[in-house]
């Protein structure tokens, strides 16, 4: 059992480095199943300018 990466055999590096790869592509995939499972539909809302209004802070009318 090598408790230092450094001091590490070969084997051990390369179980390290399968584990790291076999993560990867499972994220790779779990990501890419996630994604297609989504529909991006996509509607437009027209918003038309009405009448110009003066909005006040009070509730008195306004005169001009």
């Amino acid at each position: 059992m090598n408790h230092s990466i450094h001091s590490a055999d070969r084997a051990t590096h390369m179980k390290i480095v399968l584990v790291a790869l076999v993560a990867g592509v499972i994220v790779a995939t779990l990501g890419m199943v996630a994604r297609s499972n989504v529909e991006y539909s996509q509607t437009v809302q027209v918003i038309k300018a009405g009448k110009p209004v003066a909005i006040t802070s009070s509730d008195n009318s306004m005169l001009r």
